[in-house]
């Protein structure tokens, strides 16, 4: 995860259309020295969990899928994580590798019982068949196997989901470099570590290691808290709901700019409060007061990555 927080902070301080706000990191630490909220991780109840398994299976398919929201003004990520954890009580085998390997766009519809054609379906189908096939090449078909080859390392899973699963492989060319994010890689480790509690196939020695998770809801947030300054190009196009192309000057810095100012966070908390929090943690702050406001204005990328 160095990669991340080294190619990111390069991005940071080399940035042309986004800035981070030194005074508005300062304040929101501030407002969170006397507590820092703590989120749970299902704190909708909208995941399937048999603290076994199926869970890890369950995660997997949901973080192969869990990007592109926005094109569908009514899908969100709650709609995909609750029908698949439905599809799953339904028949136990539908995430079985053999199956992934053989949906189709209206089949995958129709598991999650959505009425028309969702947001990059080729993609997603795509993404379904790469996961299938590689957990029955590499794995038994069982991403558990995955998880348990990684010995209770989160790095070392990201790694081996990145080297294995082409479609979780999120880096962009910027101004010459090489920035790695690894958004979903990086979820499904935190995902297991927030379902299992940290115990089990949620056991990781090193979740600290874990950066934010650069999408489109929290670097939105992080603007509205004034930790991130836009140019007035960019606040312009985000107002219009213009698209911004994925790999653009403009997508990497929102996203890269991102992780450093949530890793800026975590130091001052540290510094000025001594308190020790995790990425992780404040991801998943950032991200439910994001959900829970209706008029965030954000990004729109057309990406496989978040």
């Amino acid at each position: 995860m160095e990669e991340v927080r080294e190619t990111s902070a390069w991005v940071a301080r080399n940035s042309s259309h986004v800035t981070i706000d030194s005074s508005g990191l300062e304040k929101v630490v501030e407002t969170m020295n006397e507590s820092i909220p703590k989120v749970e991780w299902d704190y909708e109840g909208i995941h399937y969990f048999d603290n076994g398994p199926l869970t890890v299976q369950y995660l997997f398919v949901l973080d192969a899928l869990n990007f592109c929201f926005w094109p569908d003004k009514d899908l969100n990520y709650d709609h995909l994580a609750k029908g698949l954890k439905e599809a799953l009580l339904n028949d136990h085998s539908a995430f079985d590798a053999d199956h992934l390997r053989k949906y189709t766009g209206p089949q995958l519809r129709e598991l999650l019982k959505w009425p028309r054609s969702l947001p990059l379906e080729e993609e997603r189908v795509r993404l379904l068949h790469e996961v299938g096939f590689e957990l029955e090449r590499s794995f038994e078909g069982k991403a558990s196997k995955l998880v348990e080859s990684c010995g209770k390392s989160a790095v070392k899973l990201v790694a081996l989901v990145t080297r294995h699963f082409p479609g979780f492989r999120d880096h962009s060319m910027y101004k010459g470099h090489q920035v790695f994010l690894y958004k979903r890689a990086q979820i499904f480790a935190a995902d297991l570590w927030g379902a299992f509690k940290g115990q089990g196939y949620g056991e990781f020695n090193d979740i600290g290691s874990i950066t934010m998770f650069a999408d489109y809801i929290v670097p939105a947030v992080l603007q509205q808290l004034g930790v991130l300054k836009y140019s007035s190009t960019l606040e312009n196009a985000i107002r219009a709901s213009s698209e911004i192309g994925a790999g653009t000057e403009e997508e990497v810095e929102l996203r890269a700019c991102s992780i450093f100012a949530v890793e800026k966070m975590r130091e001052l908390l540290s510094i000025k409060c001594g308190k020790q929090v995790l990425s992780v943690e404040l991801d998943l702050w950032l991200w439910s007061v994001g959900v829970q406001c209706p008029s965030l204005q954000h990004h729109r990328t057309l990406s496989i990555y978040y």
